[in-house]
């Protein structure tokens, strides 16, 4: 395989963000402090919540969420099975289970009609995931939540600004979760959030965050250590003040891909829903001819990286058939074998984005 010259992605860190790490390591108040609650405030006020509260990790928010609201052994959690792991994981580790629903073609998020098969009385939450930068049908999801007295945690880890009929990610559930790592939209380094308009909730995410204490060295419940610090969020500030403009220029770009290779055979571009934004976490195309495999080796052998968000459904995993978790997705066991993602990041030139539909053209034209 030739060298990458456009890598799939690429964290883009300027000197505010050094400047205002630099400015916390010359504080001495490293670890949880102001910055993490300015910056708490700034995100939740952003997404349009009442009440931030922010963790060290995505997954370390969906786990913390998941508690908030009361879900534990013997609980049903239905989700989707085309989504990184964390997703599943979140819910096996308060003891519920995972139940996991088909995904739309067009958008890979959850299918609604497919969540309200599988309800039973032992469910309890829904979990979509905001994939690839797109929001799922929050408003089927919230009308069937209430018809069934259903809590719905919104995993929004990558899909930082992307809105949905007016609502913005973040605001759209009972509790919201983001996470900060490096590729996503904007970074804290590592990290993630929960909002959430709930004060009560809010208060419980409090508590679970910091070993199960409100008050310091008085446990009521098992906590965990998910504290941000403010090193992190001093970056998290900085990225806070440049998401809007990296997203318009993911928008920008992918548009741009989009006209570039509406027309190229056997490739399926990405499909924005009417009344969403996509903010283009990932930029994920679907073949219909040949082998994946093959697309992705002659794309990289042009200069272009790639990945695949995702190639094994959450029940297919080792791990979940360990635990006797199921499923039957045919739509996601389709895009799991098909998807291909492609560069869309900000900091991507013309001529990059050029090379990078001459590379898929150059696949098609070799696959039969």
């Amino acid at each position: 395989m030739s060298d990458i010259k456009v890598p799939i992605a690429k964290p883009i860190i300027g000197d505010e963000e050094i400047e205002n790490v630099v400015e916390v390591l010359k504080s001495g108040m490293i670890a949880q402090g102001p910055k993490v609650e300015e910056f708490e405030q700034r995100f939740a006020d952003w997404v349009g919540a009442e009440y931030g509260i922010a963790v060290n990790s995505g997954t370390a928010a969906l786990h913390t969420a998941l508690l908030s609201c009361g879900i534990g052994e013997g609980d049903e959690v239905i989700t989707t099975p085309f989504t990184f792991i964390a997703s599943g994981n979140s819910i096996v580790y308060t003891g519920a289970k995972p139940i996991f629903a088909d995904i739309d073609l067009k958008t890979y998020t959850i299918d609604p009609d497919s969540i309200e098969k599988l309800i039973s009385e032992n469910t309890k939450a829904i979990l979509p995931v905001q994939l690839y930068g797109q929001a799922a049908n929050m408003d089927r999801i919230n009308e069937i939540a209430e018809k069934y007295g259903l809590i719905v945690i919104e995993d929004a880890a990558q899909a930082h600004g992307a809105t949905s009929n007016g609502g913005k990610v973040g605001s759209l559930g009972d509790m919201s979760c983001f996470s900060f790592y490096p590729t996503k939209n904007m970074t804290t380094s590592e990290g993630g959030i929960i909002t959430t308009d709930d004060e009560e909730l809010a208060e419980n995410a409090r508590v679970f965050r910091a070993h199960g204490a409100s008050i310091r060295y008085h446990h009521d419940e098992i906590g965990y250590n998910f504290r941000m610090t403010d090193i992190a969020a001093a970056i998290g500030l900085a990225q806070l003040d440049k998401i809007d403009g990296f997203n318009d220029k993911r928008i920008e770009n992918a548009d741009y891909l989009n006209n570039g290779l509406k027309d190229v055979d056997g490739v399926i571009t990405p499909y924005c829903a009417d009344g969403s934004k996509h903010v283009y976490h990932q930029y994920t195309i679907r073949v219909e001819k040949g082998d994946r495999d093959d697309w992705v080796d002659i794309i990289n052998d042009c200069g272009v990286g790639t990945g695949i968000h995702y190639p094994i459904p959450l029940y297919n995993q080792p791990v979940y058939k360990s635990l006797e978790i199921e499923g039957n997705c045919p739509n996601a066991e389709l895009a799991a074998d098909n998807v291909i993602s492609l560069p869309v990041h900000p900091s991507l030139t013309k001529e990059d984005l050029d090379l990078v539909i001459e590379a898929v053209k150059t696949a098609s034209n070799q696959i039969e």
